[in-house]
């Protein structure tokens, strides 16, 4: 299971009649400037169009209606966040890339970095080419080391990669979206072989599932070091029973516009609590 480091419920819990009520968090000042880090899932790629990075749509940072993103909760609350949204995630890009896009968040002075970034680590040619689960924690300290030493300040919310077992779970039936898992030979460290129900498939698929939930584990722990300004959202996208209809039907692999509005939700309600100003 992944590590569940959310806040403690805003609502005071009451345990028993003569237990003391737990306390809510502090409430985080709306942020002023945010900047979105990681993969093609936070471009929104391939959620409007055919191969294109739909950024308008992204979970974190977008500015469509339909998707309801962080960039669009908070601008509410917030008017020079509406002049100061960055998307610095980079489809394709690694736990290697993060390195990078987090001084551009620096640079930016962003007080509000969104990271969701790892299925491309996984999501490789062969189960081989993984990349291994501490060099995915050491590039991501180093990462989050960066961010603290140069906007210490910033609060930052991890959100875990998608069991991308479910993705195989929900498509393997269907023959388009194994033409399009085979001919684009996408993530076949976990889609290859998509219709196979043998042991050694069976077990490599398992074996990723659990590189997956690993990353996720190294993220969490990562953003524990960070201390309070960090948080994640708590297993709750690993979790997510996603099905075909939140998938792109342009390649059966990216969140289509549905699927980032449940990003953008998830996370969002797993994340900070914060002030409205007015």
């Amino acid at each position: 299971m992944i590590v569940r480091l959310g806040p403690v419920l805003a609502a005071v819990t009451v345990l028993s009649a003569s237990a003391p009520a737990v306390a809510a968090p502090a409430r985080q000042p709306v942020p002023e400037v945010m900047a979105a880090l990681g993969d093609s899932i936070s471009t929104g790629f391939n959620a409007c169009g055919l191969f294109v990075s739909c950024t308008s749509r992204s979970w974190s940072a977008g500015d469509h209606a339909d998707v309801r993103s962080h960039y669009l909760r908070l601008s509410k609350l917030s008017a020079p966040l509406q002049e100061n949204n960055h998307n610095f995630a980079e489809p394709g890009a690694t736990s290697a890339d993060l390195l990078d896009q987090v001084r551009k968040a620096v640079d930016a002075k962003a007080d509000y970095v969104t990271i969701l970034i790892g299925a491309q680590d996984a999501c490789v040619r062969t189960e081989a080419a993984m990349t291994p689960v501490q060099t995915y924690r050491q590039r991501f300290d180093a990462a989050l080391a960066e961010l603290r030493s140069g906007v210490p300040q910033a609060r930052v919310l991890v959100a875990g990669i998608p069991d991308v077992r479910r993705l195989w779970q929900a498509g393997r039936k269907n023959p388009i979206a194994r033409m399009f898992w085979s001919i684009g030979r996408i993530c076949q460290s976990m889609l290859a072989n998509a219709k196979s129900t043998k042991e050694a498939d069976a077990e490599r698929r398992t074996r990723v599932r659990e590189r997956v939930m690993a990353y996720n584990r190294a993220a969490a722990e990562a953003c524990a070091a960070y201390g309070p300004n960090c948080r994640t959202d708590g297993g709750a996208i690993f979790e997510f029973p996603f099905t075909l209809d939140h998938i792109s039907k342009w390649d059966f692999f990216h969140p289509n516009a549905l699927g980032q509005r449940v990003l953008a939700e998830k996370t969002y309600k797993a994340g900070f609590s914060w002030l409205d100003p007015r």
